[in-house]
C-alpha cells in the first residue's frame, strides 16, 4: 500500500462551478505537496480523498482499496486534518484525545492510554495535556489536530492548509512533525504557501482553476526554469506597460518600489538582471499562465 492513484477525477457543483477537471495524480509514500491559490480545487480534492464528498466521475485507489466504494475500509487507515476544525474549549487535550480514541475503536484502556500518551509526546503537548483547549495557541491547536489524525496509525494522512496563521516558530515545529510522519506514511499537504512545499515535499503538484497544471519533483521543476528568470525595479506607473511587453510572473514591493520578475527564454536586456530560480517562480509561472 505504497501509492495513491487518482485517475480522471471531476467534480462540478450545482451553481455551475467546476471544482475538479480530469485530475490525475500518482502519490507515493512520503510528503506530497498540493499547491494552488484559494478556490483552485484543493479542498474539494482533499474532502473527496477523505471520503466526505463524491466526485462526478473518476477513480481513487490506495493499494487495492477503492476509496470511492470502500469508504469504511478507507476510514480505518485514514487521518485527516481539515482546514478548519472545532475543539471543545473547556475540555483538556488529554480528555478529548482519549474520547476521540474511543470513537476510532481503540476500546482497550491500557492500549488507548499508551497511544494517547505517545501522541501527546510526539506532538509536544504532553506538558500541557491537562490544559483546556480553549487556551491553546494556533500552533498548539494544529498539533492537537495532527495528534487526533494519527490515532489510528494512518497509512494516508491528509492535511489541508495546516500552517495558515502560524507564527514562524510554530510553523517550524509543525514542519518537523510532518516530516517525521512522512517517513512511513503517505502525507498529502494541501496549501497555498509555497514555503510549506519547499521545506517538506519530495513530490508536488500545482492545481489551478480545477486542473493539475504541473507535477514532479520540486528540485527538477526549479531546474527547468533556471536561467529564464529576470528581475527589474520599476516605477509603479510603468507596471501595466511592462505586463503588456513581458511575461511578468510576480511583482512585489521593495523599499516602496515594485520589483518585477519575468520569465524569458532569452536575455531581455533593458535593465533586467538574471536571478536564481526558486519554487515561487515555478508556482507563479503556472498560476499567471493559466489566468
Amino acid at each position: 500500500m505504497d501509492k495513491l492513484i487518482i485517475s480522471n477525477l471531476s467534480k462540478s457543483y450545482t451553481n455551475g462551478i467546476n471544482a475538479l477537471t480530469e485530475v490525475s495524480l500518482e502519490v507515493p509514500k512520503g510528503m506530497f505537496g498540493l499547491l494552488g491559490p484559494n478556490g483552485a480545487g484543493k479542498s474539494t480534492l482533499m474532502r473527496t480523498l477523505a471520503t466526505l464528498q463524491e466526485p462526478d466521475k473518476g477513480s481513487i485507489f490506495l493499494g487495492d482499496i477503492d476509496l470511492l466504494h470502500q469508504k469504511n475500509e478507507v476510514r480505518k487507515i485514514l487521518g485527516y486534518l481539515p482546514q478548519e476544525f472545532g475543539l471543545y474549549p473547556k475540555v483538556s487535550a488529554q480528555t478529548l484525545l482519549n474520547h476521540l480514541a474511543v470513537l476510532k475503536g481503540i476500546t482497550k484502556r491500557n492500549e488507548r492510554k499508551e497511544i494517547v500518551t505517545s501522541l501527546l509526546h510526539k506532538t509536544n503537548l504532553y506538558d500541557v495535556r491537562k490544559q483546556y483547549l480553549g487556551g491553546f495557541s494556533g500552533g498548539m491547536k494544529q498539533r492537537f489536530g495532527i495528534a487526533q489524525a494519527l490515532l489510528n496509525n494512518p497509512k494516508l494522512l491528509i492535511v489541508d492548509e495546516p500552517t495558515a496563521g502560524l507564527d514562524p516558530a510554530e510553523r517550524n515545529r509543525f514542519y518537523n512533525l510532518l516530516s517525521e510522519i512522512g517517513e512511513k506514511t503517505i502525507v498529502i499537504l494541501s496549501t497555498h504557501i509555497v514555503g510549506d512545499v519547499k521545506e517538506l515535499c519530495t513530490r508536488m503538484a500545482i492545481i489551478n482553476q480545477s486542473r493539475i497544471v504541473l507535477s514532479g519533483n520540486p528540485i527538477e521543476l526549479i531546474h527547468n526554469t533556471e536561467g529564464r528568470i529576470y528581475q527589474k525595479t520599476i516605477f509603479k506607473n510603468e507596471l501595466a506597460a511592462y505586463k503588456k511587453e513581458y511575461r511578468v510572473i510576480n511583482e512585489k514591493l521593495f523599499l516602496g518600489k515594485p520589483v518585477i520578475h519575468i520569465l524569458s527564454d532569452t536575455n531581455p536586456a533593458n535593465g533586467f538582471v538574471p536571478v536564481k530560480s526558486d519554487l515561487e517562480h515555478v508556482y507563479f509561472s503556472q498560476i499567471k499562465k493559466n489566468r
